[in-house]
């Protein structure tokens, strides 16, 4: 194990969570908030902390697998207790486990809060909560690359850990050009969705608010109704880029790269897209009446399919109240989740693309026992690696998903209740149903069921291995 590149990286991860605390602190003094000061504090308290660790650069800058998974695990650990400070020093939130389940929340794009009335915060903790939003979307990690050019050869190491989905690929050569071209591409549509929102005459604080939400797809809402209180015009576009971001960012590459076939020809978004296209129609026939017509009906289950899906959390309505065929079809888009190489959460659409896959391949190695079948994505064969990671990624998950929804059970809330909640921040969703439903919130459950909520929310974020492997013996073995 390779410690002083992951003591130099954890420093620059400090530093960098300094930079981002400004962005809060300047909105503090532009609305006169004393809570802006507690922004500055947490400020010099990463710099305190981030600047001695980074001063001595290591003599060996190569790491592994292994230094990749252990930096990433702990620097998002890093970042989310550093994230907490502001809110207990703001005194917006006075529990010290409340405010990291709602920093690890933001941080993880899950939108799952403890906070009854979100109204009542000053507007540079409103914007610090979307922010983390915006910042875990893409990743941290991602965002260091495209400024810290580490040596060694082993940024993807990083990349790979952070990153969502079955396999991470470059773009081009350079992972510090990838890094680079993925940011300008999740900044340049989260511009665009501002510009948007303005047109629609939204005010300018809760546009970049809201942006940052759709982006990270997290769903902190600086409203107590989330999205239900802005017009037509703006949930609508609020629906569109949030299913832009659950799309995998390689196919906007392909794009721009004009290499338009091979963008058009993605099984994953074509799922993706289908997926969304039929569970809108479903729920927008069985809702209709609800809703008053048909034109609504659709416009609602657009809004709330892509959020789910996207696992951004947004709400426009109470679905907790929907005839159950509608929330069973939202509650199996909780698993679903959206695409590889985007922002958003769940098992990922090629997931379970292999999957499906692998079951028909195994169907018809039983009608023939000799014949060799490889399984195919977009003409090219998928690798033996990741169909064998993708199995076990589902095994592990289950087994984490049954533990929690156990230990959060000693609570003695609803098994509705208790199943959403897990499945709402393993996925990182946001709202679950019943008790965890869009007008609710997660602040009723026991200070053990939120630390297991938060490890579930770092585990669905992270893909689970790399926040596994802290608890291996043999991961922090020097040789």
């Amino acid at each position: 194990m390779n410690y002083s590149i992951i003591i130099y990286i954890i420093g620059w991860i400090l530093n960098l969570q300094a930079a981002f605390m400004t962005l809060p602190a300047f909105v503090g003094i532009i609305y006169h908030e004393k809570a802006g000061f507690a922004f500055l504090a947490s400020i010099a308290i990463c710099l305190i902390i981030g600047i001695p660790l980074i001063r001595r650069k290591p003599s060996d800058g190569v790491f592994h697998t292994k230094e990749g998974y252990v930096t990433v695990a702990l620097s998002w650990i890093t970042l989310s207790i550093t994230g907490a400070i502001p809110f207990l020093l703001s005194r917006s939130i006075k529990d010290p486990v409340d405010a990291l389940f709602e920093t690890v929340s933001g941080f993880t794009t899950t939108g799952a809060s403890i906070l009854a009335d979100v109204e009542v915060l000053p507007h540079c903790v409103l914007f610090w909560r979307s922010f983390t939003h915006w910042i875990g979307g893409m990743g941290v990690l991602v965002f260091m690359l495209c400024l810290l050019p580490l040596t060694g050869g082993y940024h993807m190491n990083l990349m790979k850990a952070e990153s969502p989905g079955p396999s991470v690929s470059r773009l081009v050569p350079k992972v510090q050009s990838t890094a680079k071209i993925l940011y300008s591409i999740y900044i340049s549509l989260t511009f665009l969705q501002i510009m948007f929102l303005l047109i629609g005459k939204m005010p300018v604080f809760d546009a970049v608010c809201t942006a940052f939400g759709t982006a990270g797809t997290g769903g902190f809402g600086i409203k107590n109704d989330s999205i239900a209180g802005y017009s037509t015009y703006i949930q609508n576009v609020i629906t569109v880029f949030m299913i832009l971001f659950g799309i995998n960012f390689n196919v906007y590459f392909l794009l721009l790269t004009k290499k338009y076939m091979q963008a058009l020809k993605n099984e994953e978004v074509h799922c993706y897209l289908g997926i969304i296209a039929g569970s809108v129609t479903i729920i927008a026939f069985n809702i209709r009446n609800i809703c008053g017509s048909m034109g609504k009906a659709f416009q609602q289950a657009a809004f709330q399919v892509g959020s789910i899906i996207t696992t951004t959390g947004f709400s426009t309505t109470d679905f907790n109240q929907w005839p159950v065929v509608s929330r069973t079809i939202l509650f199996m888009l909780m698993f679903i989740g959206a695409c590889a190489g985007s922002t958003g959460g769940g098992i990922k659409v090629s997931r379970l693309v292999i999957l499906c896959k692998t079951v028909r391949k195994e169907l018809h190695l039983y009608l023939h026992p000799n014949a060799v079948k490889k399984i195919k994505m977009d003409g090219k064969t998928i690798p033996h690696e990741t169909v064998r990671s993708t199995n076990i990624f589902l095994v592990v998950y289950v087994l984490i998903f049954a533990i929690s929804v156990l230990l959060i059970g000693f609570d003695n809330f609803d098994l509705t209740t208790n199943f959403t909640a897990v499945a709402a921040t393993f996925n990182n969703i946001g709202p679950g149903l019943e008790l965890v439903g869009p007008t609710h919130n997660f602040g009723f459950f026991s200070h053990l069921s939120k630390c297991v909520l938060i490890f579930d929310m770092l585990a669905g974020r992270l893909e689970i291995f790399p926040l596994l492997l802290l608890f291996v013996r043999d991961t922090w073995k020097k040789f």
